[in-house]
């Protein structure tokens, strides 16, 4: 917000200058972010009295004009149709310095000696008003240099209104600010209306269909006003701060905002249909324009101000083109009223349109200043535009908004700052911000707030409110004292850090992704209720319609790099996510978050090189990195099986990941109906593991197990099963009946052929035999052996190859 220092002076004393003034608003949380000193364009401009005028002997369209400033008599040649014998002017000396003109000098003008120049408005460069000189108060005195007459240097403050306190959008409420930090006295404008019976024939009503959005409309009729220019003050005054001044109604209206805060607005009364004011909601789907030409699409609940028939002002915002105040207007309707700033942000943010007066509203005014306001500015009008103000004004106010009351202790504030405050200066604080204070026992009080403070709703409140009136910088400073322990990582960060080392040393490269998917996104992995990561949790105001809803799975965001990726002619990746997946909760605003790894894998197994194969990755290039954690996890009792459930993964090339009895994840290649919605051509391999249960399984404490210094005696095994019966089924029983010599076994060979019957194959172990206590002989290993292929031959219907 932007206030100058001559405006603020008129309602306190300032005894401070600008720079210092900056310095105690800042530190009192009013932030000065640009202090600038406006200074006249002109030089060696006075005030003067025309003594004399008569015509150019010629020329009819110029003057001569006799001048004097004071000391002596000019005569001056001027073409204004507006000079009049004892009119007060502006008069620019020999050598005076113009924006407009530049350097004056005396010069003859169709034969005339001209020794200046009367300037108007323009020609000083103070505003576009160029129609005739500049007609200057006639108690000016002769002589007074104008920049000094007009008052004209001034100090510009802009100021950084936080969205808590638009108590301070306005120079009465800055000047209430410096006078409580200053301890000047506060100077409120006064005014004395000219009023008139309603029998003048003016008479309106105010109807508010919707007092949740409009809880107070005062409506106020001037009639017979004459619209002309405003005066040089307040179009000066309006200029100052970066408004456009347009006539002498809507400036009123605007200075009187820029003064008290409260928005208002000027009605061609003759425009409105029956007279009066209805207060309601838009039509849906129907359009308005505003007072800048442009026709906007109102949105459902737009609260608007109609007439008896159409709309005239999106309320709270911008008035409407068939309502605006003309030359020809005599009759005013001014509407000063409090509407809810949730509805008035509400508008202003969705048809794209803020103004000084939706600013305001958007952060909560004083809904009852509204009556005051209205009559200061009809009290102008009168002064600025002539005309009479109807006496009581409709005042529509269904329910009183009072003022809160806030329970205040000196120990706890005290307590809060590390001061030692008195509750006779705290109660001083509050009353030099115009706080009604009430004491209530030696050392405590209740403080009445006023309703233009929307800020202050509890005891910390108040507290700051006295710690920005005592000057933060006379709080103490002092260290917090406490024990300092040593952070410590749990076992889920441990196991985080140890997952990510162990899949970049498989090669996987790690990625983020965003938290928000796309709903479309799960029903390409086709996942459909009751499948819980089917119903996700929906974001009430998203972004973008791609990111509306919370992920239930990471596998969308490795698809989407993944297209990324192929789109650019990067088909080789090995990716990996560690996030957290959300899930709704009934009943509970918050949801359940469980940690999910995720990995991607597809393209050549390694580089390109001549020194190696080209090889495509497979299926068991993902089982080995869910084995690499399983082991580096310290999971003993883990394995893989067959799955059938996951609709993303492909049936017949998918498996689940089980450790310690529980299932951990699954992992697979992706199904080729997804992989067709996700644009991907070629294998895509996929694993997705609960961390949360790999972490429960995890065992971190490992137990050192001596080396055999015994030989080993390794024996090989081969059998055809049924092609149902899994290598799990039979390396579980095979370890089950251990005694133990075996210290290894592994599956080195699987054949479907010729030599194998329609429904069978052969799987072959190589079992290695090395007890630590002791040297086998042949013999011991043969009968333990022939032990195991007799125990796979009763279980599993095996039969020696």
């Amino acid at each position: 917000m932007k206030v100058n220092w001559q405006w603020l002076k008129e309602y306190v004393d300032l005894f401070l200058n600008p720079a210092e003034l900056a310095e105690v608003l800042t530190h009192a949380g009013l932030e000065v972010e640009n202090l600038s000193e406006w200074r006249p364009p002109f030089q060696r401009v006075v005030v003067a009295k025309v003594v004399s005028r008569r015509n150019h002997p010629q020329s009819q369209h110029l003057s001569v004009c006799q001048v004097n400033d004071g000391h002596k008599d000019y005569n001056i040649v001027c073409g204004a149709p507006n000079v009049k014998e004892g009119e007060k002017v502006a008069l620019a000396l020999e050598g005076a310095s113009l924006p407009a003109t530049g350097r004056i000098s005396r010069t003859i003008i169709h034969g005339v000696l001209s020794e200046g120049m009367l300037c108007s408005e323009m020609e000083l460069g103070l505003s576009g008003e160029a129609e005739g000189i500049m007609i200057l108060d006639p108690g000016q005195q002769p002589g007074t240099p104008l920049e000094e007459a007009l008052n004209l240097a001034d100090w510009i403050f802009e100021i950084n209104i936080t969205p808590n306190r638009p108590d301070c959008l306005c120079v009465l409420g800055l000047a209430r600010e410096v006078s409580a930090l200053t301890g000047q006295e506060l100077r409120w404008p006064s005014w004395k209306e000219r009023e008139e019976q309603i029998g003048a024939g003016l008479q309106t009503s105010v109807v508010i269909e919707r007092p949740d959005l409009c809880p107070r409309y005062v409506a106020k009729l001037i009639g017979r006003v004459k619209i002309a220019s405003s005066p040089f003050w307040l179009r000066r005054r309006l200029e100052a701060v970066g408004l456009r001044a347009i006539n002498n109604i809507v400036d009123v209206t605007n200075c009187v905002m820029l003064e008290m805060g409260q928005p208002l607005h000027a009605f061609d009364l003759e425009q409105l249909e029956e007279q009066r004011i209805v207060v309601r909601t838009a039509i849906p789907g129907s359009t308005f324009v505003t007072l800048d030409g442009v026709e906007r699409s109102l949105p459902e609940e737009a609260l608007m101000i109609c007439d008896g028939r159409k709309p005239v002002a999106l309320a709270g915002i911008m008035g409407g083109l068939n309502s605006e105040v003309q030359s020809s207007s005599q009759n005013i309707l001014l509407e000063s009223a409090y509407f809810d700033p949730m509805g008035i942000r509400r508008t202003s943010k969705r048809i794209g349109l803020e103004t000084e007066a939706s600013l305001r509203f958007e952060r909560g005014i004083d809904p009852n200043g509204s009556r005051r306001a209205a009559d200061r500015a009809a009290a102008l009008m009168v002064e600025l535009a002539s005309g009479f103000v109807v006496r009581e004004p409709v005042d529509n106010y269904p329910q009183k908004i009072e003022s809160q009351k806030i329970f205040l202790r000196a120990p706890r504030v005290n307590q809060i700052l590390g001061t030692s405050i008195t509750p006779q200066e705290i109660k001083n604080c509050l009353e030099n911000l115009k706080l009604s204070v009430e004491p209530e026992s030696p050392e405590s009080f209740r403080v009445t707030i006023p309703t233009f403070r929307v800020d202050l709703t509890r005891e910390i409140d108040l507290i700051e409110e006295v710690a920005r009136l005592q000057g933060f910088q006379r709080i103490p400073v002092t260290l917090p004292r406490g024990r300092v322990a040593a952070g410590k990582k749990t076992k889920g960060q441990r196991l985080a850090e140890k997952a990510k080392i162990i899949l970049a040393s498989c090669g996987f490269w790690e990625v983020i992704n965003y938290s928000f998917i796309s709903p479309k996104a799960l029903l390409n992995l086709k996942l459909f209720p009751p499948d819980r990561r089917a119903i996700p949790l929906r974001i009430n105001n998203p972004l973008i319609e791609d990111q509306a809803v919370m992920r239930t799975t990471l596998i969308p965001g490795l698809l989407q790099v993944a297209r990324h990726n192929a789109n650019r002619q990067n088909f080789n990746l090995k990716l990996f996510e560690l996030g957290r997946v959300f899930f709704p909760r009934e009943g509970q605003e918050l949801p359940e978050e469980i940690e999910i790894l995720s990995g991607l894998l597809c393209g050549l197994r390694n580089e390109e090189v001549w020194s190696k194969p080209i090889e495509e990755s497979d299926f068991f290039d993902l089982k080995g990195a869910g084995e690499a954690l399983a082991e580096g996890f310290g999971i003993s009792q883990y394995c893989f099986r067959p799955q059938q459930l996951e609709p993303f993964l492909h049936p017949a090339n998918s498996c689940e990941l089980v450790g310690n009895e529980a299932v951990l994840g699954v992992m697979g290649e992706l199904h080729p109906e997804v992989k067709e919605a996700y644009e991907l051509d070629q294998k895509i391999f996929l694993f997705e593991l609960n961390f949360n249960a790999l972490v429960a399984a995890a065992e971190e404490t490992r137990q050192f197990k001596p080396l055999s210094r015994f030989p080993a005696i390794t024996r090989d095994l081969s059998l055809i099963v049924d092609e149902e019966t899994t290598a799990d089924e039979l390396l579980r029983a095979l370890w089950g009946a251990n005694n133990g010599w075996i210290a290894d076994i592994k599956i080195f060979d699987l054949y479907r052929g010729k030599q194998v019957p329609p429904g069978k194959k052969s799987l072959a172990f190589r079992l290695k035999y090395q007890p630590v206590d002791r040297t086998l002989t042949d013999r011991e290993v043969n009968e333990f052996h022939q032990k195991l292929i007799n125990l796979l031959f009763s279980h599993h219907g095996g039969i020696l190859r």
